[in-house]
């Protein structure tokens, strides 16, 4: 019996990707090793958007061969990808499989392919986008599908249209197939996730957007519900949250990346809109569903942020009728633009303005929680509590977790939940029948 394991790092598609490995694996004889079973091998599926990303990426590899020298170390994901050769050298590594190389890794580590180490890493425009089809996410109740990868906007902070290549989209009939087919495993909700998502269909010939994705899935009536991941700004157009707004399969949550609210340097990063376009978009979705989640992600200390530019950001963020933030500090990628722009910030002025802007996240977030009192959801329960007997914990369609007394009914099912008020780590409710 052969035992192998992953470790995942970076975003949902690095974790989707994961999750293929995985099941082709077991679907091969292999046995994920737990707390029995010695791995004959290891997979580091790397990440590297930032420097810490990627020192992480190189400790676990480092580690896994510390742990298990015996073991065959694979490394791949998006630190292989851009630094193939640095990551051949690190201690144990037997073979490199960067993001283009990343389906073949099963067929690899079985002998079907023959290639003991791939030679190179890399893309080329008009690859076509091979669906993975995932059917078993563990214990989740959610499940992912990827139907993009590849980016071309370049940010100038930006690696990953470097580690993952041109945009490419898997075909609409395909993404149909494995709906139905994750429908039928029991799974009531699936996140659509892409490196660019906005930018889903605009590869295939003839052409196939997101929105007229989203309008056939509307036609097959499946018994679960879409959340889309992260989406651009200049993507979200008023059909995109018409459509939200009245399907009821499509979850009221958006989250949309703003990097900066100043619009000096959002050009120096190559955005491709500014603050006020920003702010209208998020005024729109606000007035059409009020109680939509909108998350965004902001950027402290890029090159150049002087304090009337993260004051603006800052002011925007305090006015936007957002709902969370994910903050993160600036990182120099080496081949990115930005890597030798001047004017750097100073690292313990990065930390204090992260942790400002946290501050202001965590004030949104309870003022959402706070405008969500009284409002029935939609709740799909995900466990039982095992620590507070009788409760169930479970997931909105806006993004709340919800806590609520549930001594009957099965996990994996829908409830309609009223918000009564706000407790540790989300929402409590009471189920209406």
């Amino acid at each position: 019996m052969a035992f192998f394991k992953i470790l995942t790092f970076g975003c949902k598609v690095n974790q989707y990707e994961s999750a293929f490995i995985r099941e082709s694996l077991i679907r091969g004889g292999w046995t994920e090793a737990g707390k029995e079973g010695v791995p004959d091998v290891v997979i580091v599926n790397t990440c590297m958007v930032t420097h810490e990303a990627q020192s992480q990426s190189r400790q676990a590899i480092n580690r896994a061969y510390r742990e298990n020298p015996k073991a065959r170390i694979v490394a791949s994901g998006c630190y292989a990808e851009i630094l193939p050769d640095e990551v051949s050298r690190l201690n144990g590594v037997d073979l490199v499989a960067g993001n283009g190389l990343k389906s073949r890794i099963p067929a690899i580590l079985a002998g079907e392919e023959g290639v003991e180490n791939p030679p190179g890493c890399g893309f080329s425009r008009g690859d076509p986008l091979g669906h993975l089809p995932v059917e078993d996410f563990g214990n989740r109740t959610r499940a992912f599908l990827k139907i993009q990868d590849g980016c071309e906007s370049y940010c100038s902070y930006c690696i990953v249209p470097y580690a993952r290549g041109p945009l490419r989209s898997i075909d609409p009939s395909e993404a149909i197939r494995a709906l139905q087919s994750l429908s039928e495993k029991g799974y009531k909700e699936v996140v659509l996730t892409g490196i660019h998502l906005g930018k889903y269909g605009v590869d295939l010939s003839p052409f196939s957007g997101l929105k007229s994705l989203l309008k056939l899935i509307a036609g097959e009536k499946l018994p679960i519900r879409i959340r889309l991941s992260s989406i651009e700004p200049n993507e979200v157009d008023w059909d995109l949250i018409e459509m939200v707004a009245d399907e009821e399969w499509l979850c009221d949550h958006l989250h949309i990346p703003l990097q900066s609210g100043d619009d000096g340097i959002l050009e120096k990063m190559n955005r491709r809109y500014r603050a006020k376009e920003y702010a209208r978009v998020m005024e729109r979705i606000r007035e059409r569903i009020p109680l939509a989640a909108i998350g965004l992600d902001v950027m402290v200390g890029f090159p150049g942020e002087d304090e009337k530019a993260f004051a603006n950001t800052r002011s925007l963020i305090h006015d936007l009728p957002a709902t969370y933030l994910h903050v993160f500090p600036f990182s120099p990628r080496k081949g990115t633009p930005a890597a030798d722009f001047p004017d750097r910030v100073a690292p313990g002025l990065i930390k204090k303005r992260a942790a400002e802007l946290r501050a202001l996240g965590q004030s949104k977030r309870a003022a959402f929680y706070e405008s969500c009192i009284g409002k029935v959801l939609t709740v799909l329960i995900q466990e039982r509590n095992s620590k507070m007997k009788g409760m169930a914990e479970g997931l909105s369609d806006n993004y709340l977790p919800v806590h609520f007394p549930s001594p009957e009914g099965p996990e994996n099912t829908f409830v309609r939940v009223r918000v009564d008020g706000i407790g540790a780590g989300g929402v409590v409710g009471t189920v209406i029948k």
